[in-house]
């Protein structure tokens, strides 16, 4: 009885970890530490890449050099995408470069969508920074005018 149960506790434990999962798991906790990939297989990067933020993506991006990273990347870039513009913009990118016959990498779309984005955001500041001193110039236009009193002339007329 004693030897069954302890039989099935010993089938019933967690088999070890392989090496790749350490390595993976190592990788993943030191991420951001991470550059040069150009040699790590595709499949490990599908398990790596994903707890990469925006910013460290776009660096890993720009540190491999030699081999395209792009398969595994756009399916990144295009989350990156649908969180940050929706994901009826990111349809309709879609239908637009179905249309038009072209293709371009999610990355190069993000930081073009971006791009825009921010501009947008500079005009309604600026324009909001605008109508901000038209009215405090309105309101100063508005404000009662001290004058200086200026001392009468001391020849006077009494009878002009």
């Amino acid at each position: 009885m004693y030897l069954e149960k302890r039989w099935k506790n010993i089938a019933n434990m967690r088999k070890p970890h392989s090496l790749v999962d350490f390595y993976v798991r190592t990788v993943i906790d030191n991420v951001r530490y991470l550059g040069d990939v150009g040699e790590t297989d595709s499949h490990l990067l599908e398990r790596i890449l994903p707890h990469c933020t925006m910013d460290q993506l776009l660096h890993v991006e720009k540190s491999t050099k030699g081999r395209d990273r792009t398969p595994v990347t756009d399916k990144l870039w295009k989350n990156f995408y649908e969180l940050q513009f929706g994901h009826q913009n990111m349809t309709l990118v879609i239908e637009r470069m179905k249309l038009k016959k072209v293709s371009f990498r999610k990355r190069q779309l993000y930081e073009a969508k971006l791009k825009d984005f921010q501009e947008a955001e500079n005009k309604a500041s600026d324009r909001l920074k605008q109508l901000y001193k038209k009215e405090d110039a309105r309101k100063q236009s508005r404000q009662v005018q001290l004058c200086t009193k200026v001392p009468p002339s001391t020849k006077r007329s009494f009878y002009a």
